[in-house]
């Protein structure tokens, strides 16, 4: 049997352990199985590949797609300057890391964006955010990261969004888990009101299918949507790297 999973923490809300079940059901793929490893260190990562030496690949999601950088035997797949992995593949017991966040968020952001949309906000500064900088700056789309405190990375907190900084950015990316089920009644504090249809609201949360980041943007005519494609992209991403490498 072979065998592929996921870590992270907390893993109530993963997307892929349902999508590749349903998938090896649906594809008639019955040597395989995904499995969930809800760690809180990346330290424990050590303690998984010894209990499940048949292991293949992984996908790595909230909050170790940066700390796992470091215990990777390769990571001459990951582009220079992406400071973040989600996908290892897994041969002769060496971790080989990839990351196909981009390819996803690439593929799903890039046909809805027009030609205005030539700034951005990303909301959060994790190793979910970046894949997004990486393909914003591909895009040449200026960006600045919103966090809760100031950073060397960070040049904006919440706060400082008024209506020039919302009016002037014209797409605004949510890369934190804010708003993810069952937390649905939360969203990251922006100032909504400045919305208009101009902008293009896109949330990287897929449960609820409509966060109430999207909604608010909705309300003001903004374009939206969710990650669930950028989910499918890079889940199918992974697979091909771990049958072919």
């Amino acid at each position: 049997m072979r065998v592929f999973g996921i870590i992270g923490y907390p893993l109530g809300h993963s997307f892929s352990q349902k999508y590749f079940t349903e998938k090896f059901q649906r594809e008639g793929i019955d040597d395989c199985k995904y499995e969930s490893y809800a760690i809180k260190h990346i330290d424990e990562l050590e303690q998984v590949l010894k209990q499940q030496p048949q292991l293949e690949g992984l996908n790595i999601t909230i909050p170790h797609k940066q700390s796992v950088l470091s215990l990777l035997d390769d990571s001459t797949n990951i582009p220079f300057g992406l400071n973040a992995c989600n996908c290892i593949r897994i041969v002769d017991g060496k971790l080989i890391g990839y990351n196909t966040d981009v390819i996803g968020f690439e593929r799903s952001v890039s046909p809805q964006l027009n030609s205005h949309h030539t700034k951005a906000l990303i909301l959060g500064n994790g190793g979910a955010a970046e894949a997004v900088k990486f393909v914003l700056r591909q895009l040449n789309i200026n960006y600045k990261i919103v966090s809760r405190k100031i950073h060397k990375d960070a040049e904006l907190t919440y706060a400082d969004l008024d209506e020039t900084i919302i009016k002037g950015n014209l797409l605004i990316i949510n890369t934190t888990p804010v708003g993810t089920f069952p937390e649905v009644d939360a969203c990251p504090e922006i100032p909504y009101q400045y919305l208009t249809p101009q902008h293009f609201l896109y949330d990287l949360v897929y449960n609820p299918e409509k966060s109430l980041f999207l909604r608010k943007g909705e309300e003001h005519g903004a374009l939206i949507k969710n990650g669930y494609e950028m989910l499918v992209v890079q889940a199918e991403e992974s697979w091909d790297i771990w049958n072919n490498g």
